[in-house]
């Protein structure tokens, strides 16, 4: 027709061509709110002391994370969530009677050393939050093992984490398989309620925010090696145990997957999940702490460069 004009079908553009909903903002804030429900129960669990410690965690975390900024002329991020994760995560590997100064020690220098100084969310080579907790553990290593029972049991103030006593050959009874799955034990806030942290580490896989081949061979790793090299010991091949007990279950779902210090490819998350998996034990078996899951990922962070090199797929043709 004359004088029409024409619209054009083609649009020539530089890849990707194809438009996701999808944004690292609501992976972080996904990942936040999936992490609420262990939240709870450990405040439940451990009583109001446990959400004093999470606040402070949090809020110190924040405000390292606008400081920082501030000070390096940068736009503030505060709304992507990474901050409040770091504060999060870190809040639930301390223990629930620890210091609130401990908490806000922790969350400045995993924000400020582990992640700002290396150039800020998805510039940093290891986990921040485990960062603070190595750093917490290496400072006041009483602070960090000073246990509590939860707070129904009223028959003593502290106690032992089950890893404890097995490492130590205590005399002490060990809690049953329901104990440890509803987080009826001694240990940090936000790793003893199993079910809270599978209903929101199934959540993320289903939600595809992370990948299941990390925590599966994380968690499948230790299991073997539990139950292959126990030998007479007290662990006597119970993998499911050794599964169940300490942090296995947060560092497999919401720490080791972290989408900045994780392989990017499927090979290599199952490296780096069965790494985490052997390191794990062999800390528990042989090594000073009866709980290896943090130091057992700091570790692969490291590798995780190499890892991405040797598993990167080859170029067609």
């Amino acid at each position: 027709m004359p004088n029409q004009e024409l619209k054009p079908n083609l649009i020539v553009s530089s890849a990707p061509h194809i438009e996701i909903e999808d944004h690292i903002v609501a992976r972080m804030w996904f990942t936040f709110f999936a992490l609420i429900p262990s939240g709870i129960a450990g405040i439940y669990i451990f009583g109001i002391k446990s959400f004093y410690v999470i606040c402070v965690s949090v809020i110190s975390a924040l405000i390292t994370e606008w400081f920082f900024q501030k000070l390096q002329g940068k736009d503030t991020t505060l709304l992507d969530g990474s901050a409040m994760i770091t504060g999060l995560l870190l809040a639930y590997n301390l223990p629930p009677g620890v210091p609130i100064w401990i908490a806000a020690v922790g969350s400045f220098f995993a924000v400020a050393i582990a992640k700002q100084l290396f150039g800020g969310l998805g510039f940093n080579i290891f986990n921040p939050a485990l960062a603070g907790r190595a750093f917490l553990m290496a400072s006041w290593p009483k602070h960090m093992t000073n246990w509590i029972n939860p707070r129904w049991q009223v028959d003593a103030i502290t106690t032992a984490t089950p890893l404890g006593i097995v490492k130590e050959k205590l005399t002490s009874s060990l809690p049953t398989y329901w104990d440890l799955f509803i987080g009826n034990r001694g240990g940090c806030i936000g790793e003893v309620c199993v079910v809270a942290l599978l209903i929101g580490g199934i959540y993320l896989i289903i939600k595809q925010y992370i990948s299941w081949q990390i925590p599966v061979s994380f968690i499948v790793t230790l299991g073997l090696f539990s139950w292959a090299f126990a030998g007479k010991g007290l662990f006597k091949g119970d993998f499911l145990f050794s599964i169940l007990a300490g942090g296995v279950i947060l560092g497999a779902f919401f720490m080791a997957t972290d989408y900045v210090t994780a392989p990017l490819t499927k090979k290599g998350k199952i490296i780096f999940g069965i790494s985490c998996g052997f390191l794990t034990f062999v800390i528990r078996k042989w090594g000073g702490y009866p709980e290896g899951v943090s130091y057992a990922i700091l570790m692969m962070n490291a590798a995780t460069p190499l890892i991405d090199r040797f598993s990167r797929p080859k170029k067609y043709g």
